[in-house]
């Protein structure tokens, strides 16, 4: 099992005189960013002028900079814009201003990982990841707990990566819930694996066909769509909270014993073998490559395949009954 660090392992002090720069104020720049600086830490914030995210760092009493300018004075840099925006903001913005001693710091670690991100050698990196959004990071933070949190280093240039990695994350709120460390690697292909196989990928054309054969069967879309794809979510909070044994104590027997019966059924040694396949495929590269190349293209995949799932049946039905659900509304 790993080993868990909590507020007693971390030495707020190494963040004292240091400066941070949050490079993109979005849901997760700005959870951490409001937590940093509610910690007693100096941070400055990267933003673009003229965006919604620049307004609304200026609303929370930040003076928000230039990518370039926010790196120039931190000595801790800490890159949360995009995954495949991240390479052009390091070579334009922040390779020219990483001195020896500074620190690099990640929260995914798909540009590392994969080589997109080259750091000079003198510079420590390091990853502090939350399991959760910026927005649940703030709200914890703001409620005196903390969002467990997973940390890496990269690159131990000065020897303290690893405490400043446990300060940092100690700043955020981390240390309050629990921080596991990991490895870039191991943080990367579990992410993207979980994304593929399971949490977007995998459930998402679960519902779609579960949805299918119904229709196809003749049973009304919208009773099929309740079935199939509103009461996920009550499966989904009953997993997250109690664990698969725990959400299965919590449902009747009748969907208990179909799930332990006919589960096996749906997700078959061809599943699984396609899982691993799936996993080889991030392992090995072909996967960033991939990515990487369609955002070089213009998205052309990217964008037709969005399209198309946009148009099937299962969305317009859903939107249709949403209305009837005035609880879902903003």
């Amino acid at each position: 099992m790993a080993k868990i660090y909590y507020d007693s392992d971390a030495d707020s002090s190494l963040l004292k005189e240091k400066t941070i720069a949050v490079i993109g104020y979005g849901i997760q720049g700005r959870g951490q960013a409001l937590c940093l600086r509610d910690s007693g830490c100096k941070v400055v914030i990267g933003q673009r002028e003229g965006s919604a995210n620049f307004t609304q760092a200026k609303n929370d009493g930040f003076n928000p900079l230039s990518a370039e300018d926010a790196c120039a004075q931190a000595d801790i840099i800490q890159i949360l814009t995009q995954d495949h925006i991240q390479a052009k903001v390091y070579l334009q913005a922040v390779k020219p201003n990483l001195k020896k001693g500074k620190a690099l710091c990640f929260s995914h670690g798909f540009n590392i990982r994969f080589k997109q991100i080259k750091p000079p050698k003198n510079v420590d990196v390091f990853m502090v990841a939350p399991k959760g959004p910026g927005s649940l990071v703030r709200k914890m933070y703001e409620d005196g707990k903390g969002v467990p949190c997973l940390i890496a280093i990269f690159q131990d240039a000065t020897g303290k990566a690893k405490q400043l990695a446990l300060a940092y994350a100690r700043a955020i709120g981390g240390t309050r819930a629990g921080v596991i460390e990991t490895t870039f690697e191991e943080e990367t292909e579990t992410d993207l694996f979980g994304e593929q196989a399971v949490l977007c990928g995998g459930v998402s054309e679960l519902i779609k066909a579960g949805f299918d054969t119904l229709i196809e069967a003749g049973y009304q879309p919208e009773i099929a769509y309740f079935e199939v794809l509103h009461e996920l979510k009550l499966i989904v909070d009953l997993i997250q909270e109690q664990g698969i044994a725990g959400m299965r104590r919590r449902v009747s027997n009748t969907a208990c014993y179909g799930d332990l019966t006919r589960g096996p059924r749906i997700i078959t040694p061809r599943t699984r073998k396609e899982m691993k396949k799936i996993l080889k495929e991030i392992k090995s590269g072909k996967f960033s490559r991939e990515w990487i190349k369609e955002n070089e293209n213009g998205r052309p995949n990217f964008n037709r395949l969005l399209q198309e799932a946009d148009n099937h049946f299962i969305e317009k039905v859903g939107k249709q009954l949403r209305e009837m659900m005035p609880w879902m509304r903003k």
